[in-house]
């Protein structure tokens, strides 16, 4: 396995980070150095030493931030892997979820008070978070809390959105005296150091920041269109680039610019919100709001709030689709540093610890390819593939361009003497004899027999198979969670 470092924009210069309390003590390395939490002016630091007593403006980002995270995107986009699980939950690079590389952000930035937001298919999701991170050791008030969608006197309905979701959970979320609120959404791949997020909404004593990518290579995003002048504020919201502004609910724009210099930047869904704000903009000013991205923060920059932004240029994929969760995957096993880092010893990705076995490999061929914990891989040749927990893989067998997600737990050899009989249950979990897979995605627990072509042979594009255990999105093949494809099938 190579690690990969990627390279620092030039306008970025490093800064130590503020230390977590408690978390991981038993790593043998030099403790971090502790810094005051005061605001620095712009958007990164200098090399010059600190002033022994220096001013404190503001606490630290593990007393004064609470970060509020949604597990749940659109339950359909990565479908059929959103079948039976939010796309938070997704296994990706062979030991992780999707969850994690948010959770993970936010302990590499000293932010240890996380409340998950969670709804859609959040059985999965909320086992692990649970498991993954409470008790981790994140300080002395520090905690990762899953707030499941619930119904009271008030509100007998579901979570209809993002900011319904956090007003009706306000009670809970002022349980600390945080200064800010940090929205993150649970299902998107990137590393981010959101001290300097904090940073910027604080010298800038903006109301809101919203976090817009400095790139506009993709036009297709769900959080829409920011239009900002050269101090940052953001002036203008549209759903997508060419359409007509959106309009506050309620109230007129008061919010004018005299800056004629304006750019348009793309969201990312992540906003800082000053805890008054938020209460006055869920409470107060739109009570009937659902949405924070198409209603709430418009109607911020229609009042005339101080909604700045906050550029980032590093890798960000917001899992919009099958192909690009794919392409994600496939770059975890190349040698470049085009894709997310999956081996950055200084901003490290947490996830569950299993306690499993080491793979066991038996005269295979392996190339370019991630292999996670407890696999049993024997004689056959795998290449460019993501090899998730547990799987199995027999002899003969070629896995070419895929993702195996694995299993949940090993099976025994003779399932029918365990008890367990019925059509196609000789078939084990895992990947059968002699079976050939190239270009796929296969889901956990799937049982793909002997002598198998998932091949996509006919190079079709798009097709709902469902009752036959797949479906082909972009030309990627997906076997449903569980699926059973019988020996000899040509897919």
């Amino acid at each position: 396995m190579v690690t990969l470092h990627l390279p620092l924009p030039a306008s970025v210069n490093l800064k130590p980070k503020l230390p977590i309390l408690g978390l991981f003590q038993n790593h043998h390395q030099p403790p971090l150095p502790k810094l005051p939490s005061t605001v620095f002016p712009g958007l990164s630091m200098t090399s010059s030493p600190q002033p022994q007593d220096p001013i404190m403006l503001f606490p630290s980002a593990n007393q004064s931030v609470a970060a509020i995270v949604f597990g749940d995107g659109s339950d359909s986009r990565l479908y059929p892997l959103t079948k039976r699980r939010s796309e938070g939950a997704i296994p990706i690079a062979a030991n992780y979820r999707l969850i994690d590389a948010v959770v993970s952000n936010c302990i590499n930035s000293n932010i240890n008070k996380i409340y998950a937001l969670t709804q859609f298919n959040s059985t999965s999701l909320n086992s692990h978070l649970t498991k993954a991170y409470s008790g981790l050791g994140l300080g002395k008030e520090g905690f990762v809390e899953v707030i499941a969608a619930y119904q009271n006197l008030e509100d007998k309905g579901w979570f209809q959105g993002t900011a319904d979701a956090i007003k009706r959970c306000l009670w809970v979320l002022e349980e600390y005296p945080v200064v800010e609120f940090l929205v993150l959404p649970g299902h998107h791949l990137y590393r981010m150091d959101y001290q300097k997020l904090i940073e910027a909404h604080r010298n800038k004593k903006a109301d809101v920041t919203c976090a817009v990518l400095a790139s506009m290579r993709n036009q297709d995003s769900e959080f829409g269109i920011f239009k900002v002048d050269s101090d940052n504020k953001v002036t203008e919201f549209r759903e997508k680039l060419g359409e007509k502004p959106v309009k506050c609910i309620s109230v007129e724009n008061s919010g004018k610019s005299n800056n004629s210099v304006h750019n348009n930047f793309l969201g990312m869904g992540i906003y800082v919100i000053n805890r008054d704000v938020m209460k006055k903009l869920l409470r107060e000013y739109f009570p009937r709001a659902n949405d924070l991205r198409s209603e709430v923060i418009p109607g911020a920059i229609s009042l005339g709030m101080k909604v700045h932004a906050y550029c980032f240029d590093g890798y960000w994929e917001d899992m919009r689709s099958i192909k690009a969760f794919y392409q994600a995957n496939m770059e975890s096993t190349k040698k470049t540093n085009i894709g997310y880092n999956f081996y950055d010893k200084d901003s490290p990705l947490y996830t569950l610890p299993r306690h499993l076995p080491p793979s066991l490999i038996t005269d295979a061929v392996i190339t370019d390819s991630v292999i996670g914990d407890g696999c049993i891989l024997n004689r056959c040749n795998i290449k460019g593939t993501v090899v998730g927990l547990q799987t199995r893989v027999g002899d003969g067998a070629i896995i070419e361009d895929s993702i195996l997600m694995g299993s949940d737990a090993y099976q025994m050899q003779d399932v029918q003497a365990n008890g367990i009989e019925g059509k196609d249950m000789d078939i084990l979990i895992g990947i059968g004899e002699g079976s050939h897979v190239r270009k796929a995605i296969v889901d956990k627990n799937a049982r793909i027999g002997k002598n198998v072509m998932i091949i996509n042979k006919d190079n079709v594009q798009e097709a709902n198979m469902e009752a036959y255990g797949y479906t082909i999105k972009a030309g990627i093949v997906v076997i449903l969670r569980g699926a059973v494809i019988p020996n000899g099938s040509i897919l």
